[in-house]
């Protein structure tokens, strides 16, 4: 048997975080066995369609690298793949399902289904629908309905035992079918519920396992009544548990507590390997143990039965280091720098300099969770100016004599790279007989306009000499045109303060190819 297994989202909304865990492990698993992976697109609800969530969709999928086998726009043997194409198929197995007397044809209007309600609810009695339609004669139903009166189509449900299904995760799940109640299968607008097409389709499609989330655990002996009713052998199930905000209850999953678009993850700067290593964790680990691995070690080692049920906790701190993770020692420094461009680009830089961006890249990347991270702490090596704000002027008053001597130190310098640049700020120091840091504080400052930046050793070789020079004349500048407050006696003190707190430590390698001149 060829393992086939699909994901069906809705296109309703922003590509949910929920639908990139369900197709991870349906992926993962046809993967395992050589199947086959299908992505339908379940439309039927024509209320809540989104025109542009589909495109949406198959895009997230492809970032995330899950490409389905079939699917709207890939092809495949069981197209069409949008539900909304597939309605004569649906309307076809609807009239089987009457012609064998397993469906009827119900005409109460939504007025007498909410009296019924009201009744049921008066006597204390379980609400759903009371099965009145049945009595209704076949050949009455034909002719009401060839009349033009709406009407639905519901599936005729036992009455007494009960339905049972084996899960994979679950074991057997058994239900009451008082409990069931002559489901809608065709609601008055021709369009199929979700459970005759899911059910349909499925059997179309040749789905073997059916791997979705828990929430439709309680529908499933609804769905082996229709494929009783088709006389039809049903898939294999299995339901995995549901993700969960990291609150004290482990509530469902939800954009009212947490941010579930996948779109906004990636725009954030989450990594799609991280964030499918991070999915994959939800419910499951790897047999030896590894917190990180690919996606081909996940499909090389997954077992759909050691998922566990104990309700994964979708922890966003947890993501980010996982994110900052890959970036610092997954990823080869070139990829990184390829995968953070459209964010400086998005900033208003051009990174035209291949060896300059790999340079600021590898600076950063220990300091950033994510490529946005990364892309915003980068702002200064790329801009044209620096901004200082009220206390950075002060921080560079407070350094003037020190900014002076270092302009010309570093304008007379013969090899511009790490250890002539360290040796140099070394030198000098000693010669001052001061602290380290209250000269390299406000140089710091003078080149980043934050005190929170690398070492300045590196900062200085990246920078190269002409943009190092440039920058300590604006921050020289900006002394000049004063502070209102200005008190040197507390400058001073505030400076060797910093000073105390303040290292650097030079990074020993080789220079950027910007500005070596």
């Amino acid at each position: 048997m060829t393992v086939v297994t699909r994901i069906a989202p809705s296109p309703t909304g922003d590509p949910h975080v929920g639908t990139a865990y369900v197709a991870l492990f349906n992926y993962a698993f046809a993967r395992r066995h050589g199947g086959r992976f299908v992505l339908r697109i379940e439309d039927t609800d024509q209320a809540r369609y989104v025109a542009s969530a589909e495109r949406r969709i198959v895009e997230v999928l492809r970032w995330l690298g899950l490409t389905p086998d079939e699917g709207p726009g890939i092809g495949g043997d069981h197209g069409p793949y949008r539900q909304s194409e597939r309605l004569d198929v649906y309307r076809a197995h609807v009239e089987r399902l009457l012609a064998s007397g397993h469906a009827y044809r119900a005409f109460e209007t939504s007025e007498e289904l909410e009296a019924m309600r009201l009744d049921q609810q008066r006597r204390g009695v379980d609400p759903g629908y009371d099965g009145r339609g049945r009595s209704v004669d076949a050949a009455e139903q034909r002719r009401r309905a060839a009349s033009g009166e709406p009407h639905v189509v519901r599936l005729r449900t036992p009455d007494d035992g009960h339905t049972t299904f084996h899960d994979l995760l679950r074991g057997d799940v058994s239900v009451p079918n008082a409990e069931i109640r002559d489901a809608v299968l065709l609601k008055s607008d021709g369009f199929p519920t979700y459970h005759l097409a899911n059910v349909v389709d499925d059997h179309l499609m040749g789905i073997t396992h059916v791997v979705r989330a828990e929430e439709w655990v309680v529908s499933t002996p609804l769905h082996v009544l229709l494929y009783q009713a088709f006389d039809w052998a049903p898939p294999v199930f299995a339901h995995l548990p549901l993700l969960r905000n990291p609150d004290a209850n482990k509530t469902k999953i939800s954009k009212r507590k947490l941010d579930t678009s996948v779109e906004s993850y990636r725009d954030q700067g989450i990594l799609p390997e991280a964030l499918l290593n991070f999915l994959a964790t939800m419910g499951w680990s790897m047999p030896d143990g590894r917190e990180l691995f690919s996606l081909r070690d996940f499909v090389e080692a997954f077992d759909l039965e050691r998922v566990s049920l104990g309700g994964p906790v979708f922890d966003l701190k947890r993501l980010r280091h996982l994110n900052a993770r890959y970036l610092r020692e997954v990823l080869p420094l070139e990829r990184v720098a390829d995968r953070v461009v459209p964010f400086l680009r998005a900033a208003g830089h051009e990174p035209d300099d291949e060896d300059f961006l790999l340079d600021v890249v590898d600076v950063l990347r220990p300091r950033a969770e994510t490529l946005a991270e990364l892309a915003a702490q980068a702002d200064y090596f790329f801009a044209d100016r620096i901004a200082y704000d009220d206390d950075a002027r002060r921080r560079l008053a407070a350094g003037q004599a020190y900014l002076e001597d270092l302009e010309r130190e570093f304008s007379r310098l013969e090899f511009y790279d790490d250890d002539a640049i360290d040796d140099l700020l070394h030198d000098y120091v000693q010669r001052q007989a001061v602290p380290l840091g209250k000269v390299l504080m406000p140089l710091r400052v003078a080149l980043t306009g934050t005190g929170q930046a690398p070492a300045v050793v590196d900062l200085v070789a990246i920078l190269g000499r002409r943009r190092t020079l440039a920058r300590i004349g604006q921050a020289l500048q900006a002394i000049q045109e004063g502070l209102p407050d200005d008190d040197p006696e507390r400058l001073r003190a505030e400076a060797e303060a910093a000073a105390k707190t303040a290292g650097a430590k030079g990074r020993r390698r080789p220079p950027s190819a910007a500005d070596r001149g």
